[in-house]
C-alpha cells in the first residue's frame, strides 16, 4: 500500500504483520480524496479539504487517511487508535513520513475520546466493519465539540452495513466501492 496524491505520492506505507487491520484500499482512499477536493460543499476558506485543514482520523489503524490527507494539504492530523499494535504502527508510520510536527497520536476509544484541544475540520473514520461502532463515535464527537462549524465527516462502513446519518448533519454523498462504503456527511 502506498500514499496515492500529494507530496507523499508513491510512498509505501508499513504494514501490520497480521490481519486485526483493516486498511483503506488504495482505490478507495483515491475516490475518497477526489470527492473532498473536488465537491463544493467540501470546501473550506482556505480550499478544498483537506488543503489547510486540522484532521482526526479515528480508528486510525496504519494512519493510511490521516497521511494521504497530510500529503494533500492538511496543516494537521490527529492520529486516535486505542490498540497497541495501531499505536506502534502509527508511530512508525508518522515516523516514517517524517510527519512528527504535523501529527499527534493519541490514544483513546472512538466511542469515548474525551475532549479535544482545539475542533477539527475534518474527520476521517474508519471503525471495524459491522461491529456497530458509528453511531456511539460520531455521537461522542457531537457532545464533546470535536468538530468545528461545517466540518465535514467521511465514514468508511462495509458496503452492506446499515447507517443513518444524526439529524445534525446533511449527507453530501453515499458510494460504494467493493467491499467498503463512504458516507459523506457536513455538520450543519
Amino acid at each position: 500500500m502506498r500514499i496515492v496524491g500529494g507530496d507523499f505520492r508513491g510512498k509505501k506505507l508499513i504494514l501490520p504483520t497480521d490481519q486485526r487491520i483493516r486498511p483503506t484500499s488504495d482505490r478507495t482512499r483515491e475516490s475518497l480524496f477526489n470527492i473532498l477536493g473536488h465537491d463544493s460543499d467540501c470546501r473550506t476558506d482556505k480550499g478544498p479539504l483537506p488543503i489547510g485543514a486540522r484532521v482526526l482520523d479515528i480508528f486510525a489503524g496504519t494512519g493510511a487517511l490521516g497521511l494521504e490527507a497530510l500529503s494533500r494539504g492538511a496543516s494537521h492530523v490527529t492520529f486516535m487508535d486505542n490498540h497497541p499494535d495501531s499505536q506502534r504502527l502509527l508511530r512508525e508510520n508518522v515516523q516514517h513520513f517524517n510527519a512528527g510536527r504535523s501529527a499527534d497520536i493519541l490514544q483513546r476509544d472512538g466511542s469515548n475520546p474525551g475532549h479535544p484541544g482545539t475542533p477539527y475540520d475534518l474527520i476521517l473514520m474508519d471503525p471495524p466493519y459491522n461491529q456497530n461502532l458509528v453511531e456511539p463515535c460520531v455521537r461522542s464527537l457531537l457532545a464533546n465539540d470535536w468538530l468545528r462549524d461545517g466540518a465535514v465527516l467521511v465514514i468508511e462502513l462495509a458496503a452492506k452495513e446499515a447507517y443513518t446519518p444524526p439529524s445534525e448533519f446533511t449527507l453530501i454523498k453515499d458510494r460504494k466501492y467493493g467491499a467498503a462504503r463512504l458516507v459523506f456527511l457536513k455538520l450543519l
